[in-house]
């Protein structure tokens, strides 16, 4: 079934698809205008709509350039490279999606086939190469969103299913001519499922409440990214705050904490080699009477790991783990005698080495669930943790390098990923940044305190527990969503052979 083409020339077919990555790329923290996530991928589907298929990909890599330009260009902190090949690389992945967009278009069930390719295309996009980048799927947009609680049954990928559904059905109504009146009840009965998701129930509460203090010592703003790597109090920062707190909690100002959470990089440094660093930490511990969290770089025969560390008064660091997914070019660098010609990378002298198990630590009885940093923006990740018992979700994290010039992208899209997580796990979750922002989430995603960027301060909230798991079926529909697109791709063959044997021989 071929849809007609209203978008004509290729200049209005750019335009349309900028105005098209623009509008979701607002989507996102820190404009967070969470309706545009269904606006941008209808756009982009009148973009690439009756164009040949060079024309497809080059229209679907316009918009993932003006999607993720904007969407990440807190990175350009580090650098312009950095973020010029980020981009460009995220953007070719769209293209692709522009190809299949105009390829699905010929099926008669084509709104479902498009919005179930956005799914794959971020599936494939989250893990290639070098393990993939899952941020700016649809799903992350949708923390503030009234389909929020369908993350409970879908996760991510049911929540970017719902807005591009919603997409495809407002480009339907478009495209296909349809008569006012049919188009509003097309366009109402696809988005119903994405505004109706607060009609689910809510998973029933625990009976075991935990307070929790995060702790955001805060580092020196430095003015260029070599004073900030050369920052060395930030341990102490940490420290004294923690100490405070333990004075709070002593003259009755503050609730005693069953748990203290430091953020990644609290300390740069391995407090095993450190006897001071060691000293510091040992003493804040001691003082606050409770396990603490600690972010931590440690050394292991050679090798470097980025760790969450936990800390018990008397016995000092008991626990670890070691984060799992690295960031390419920022803890370690593929092929690195290729790019030695990059001056930031002298920032990165040698590589981190990943660790492995499920990310779960022990504090007390508190099973907690610990991802360090970007690893929030994986599923299996996150529910590896989930899956082996953790009651607690924790993102230690480091957003300092990303906001020297006062952006607060990184962090704000960063803490959304958290609240999606609590709700497509019922759990708690505490985000632990060195200087903002840092958060307690409750388990329905809604925030129960948050810090400011470049403070010190101390959050202490109390949480409620969940033991039990949400039904998690976002791999299944990742799958689901790749079956479809094969299929409407074979289907969309076949249909082209049909017509090209249904022409007259003069035609052909």
């Amino acid at each position: 079934m071929l849809t007609r083409t209203i978008v004509r020339g290729p200049w209005r077919g750019a335009a349309v698809a900028v105005t098209g990555g623009v509008s979701l790329a607002l989507a996102f923290p820190p404009a967070g205008l969470w309706p545009l996530a269904a606006l941008g991928p209808a756009l982009l589907v009148l973009a690439v709509s009756g164009r040949r298929p060079r024309a497809a990909f080059g229209l679907g890599a316009v918009f993932g350039l003006a999607f993720f330009g904007p969407l990440l260009w807190w990175l350009t902190n580090l650098g312009l490279l950095p973020w010029i090949g980020l981009v460009v690389v995220q953007a070719l992945f769209v293209g692709v999606h522009g190809v299949l967009i105009r390829e699905l278009l010929r099926l008669r069930w084509w709104p479902v086939a498009v919005a179930a390719s956005w799914v794959a295309i971020e599936a494939v996009r989250g893990r290639f190469p070098l393990g993939g980048f899952p941020w700016g799927r649809l799903g992350f947009s949708q923390a503030d969103a009234p389909s929020l609680p369908w993350a409970s049954i879908g996760g991510v990928p049911l929540l970017s299913l719902l807005a591009a559904l919603t997409g495809s059905a407002l480009a339907w109504t478009l495209l296909s001519g349809a008569r006012r009146r049919t188009g509003l009840v097309v366009v109402l009965v696809a988005g119903l499922p994405w505004m109706a998701g607060g009609a689910l129930p809510a998973p029933a509460p625990s009976d075991r409440d935990l307070t929790i203090a995060v702790v955001q010592g805060n580092v020196p703003r430095g003015r260029t990214l070599a004073e900030q790597v050369r920052v060395r109090q930030v341990t102490q920062n940490h420290a004294e705050a923690t100490l405070k707190l333990a004075e709070d909690v002593r003259a009755g100002r503050a609730a005693a904490p069953d748990l203290v959470v430091w953020p990644e990089n609290s300390t740069d440094t391995d407090p095993r080699d450190n006897p001071a660093i060691a000293q510091t930490i040992r003493t804040a511990v001691q003082a606050i009477d409770r396990p603490v969290l600690i972010g931590a770089i440690v050394r292991q025969d050679g090798r470097m790991f980025n760790v969450g560390q936990l800390w018990l008064p008397d016995r000092g660091s008991v626990a670890e783990y070691a984060k799992r997914q690295l960031v390419p070019f920022g803890e370690y660098v593929p092929g690195r005698s290729l790019f030695r010609w990059v001056q930031q990378l002298q920032y990165i002298p040698r590589d981190f080495i990943p660790g492995d198990g499920d990310g779960t630590l022990d504090a007390g009885g508190i099973r907690i669930g610990d991802v360090i940093c970007y690893e929030v923006a994986y599923d299996g990740l996150v529910w590896s943790s989930v899956n082996a018992g953790a009651a607690l979700l924790v993102v230690q994290t480091n957003n300092a390098t990303y906001m020297l010039d006062g952006q607060r992208g990184e962090t704000l899209q960063q803490l959304d990923m958290a609240r999606v997580r609590a709700v497509e796990h019922n759990r708690p979750a505490v985000v632990a940044s060195t200087t903002g922002i840092s958060a307690v989430v409750r388990p329905d995603g809604s925030i129960a305190a948050m810090t400011e960027p470049w403070t010190q301060q101390v959050l202490v909230e109390r949480v409620n527990l969940r033991t039990t798991t949400s039904v998690w079926l976002s791999p299944w529909l990742e799958l689901l969503a790749v079956l479809l697109v094969v299929a409407g791709l074979g289907a969309a063959v076949v249909d082209r052979r049909l017509r090209r044997a249904d022409e007259p021989a003069t035609l052909r």
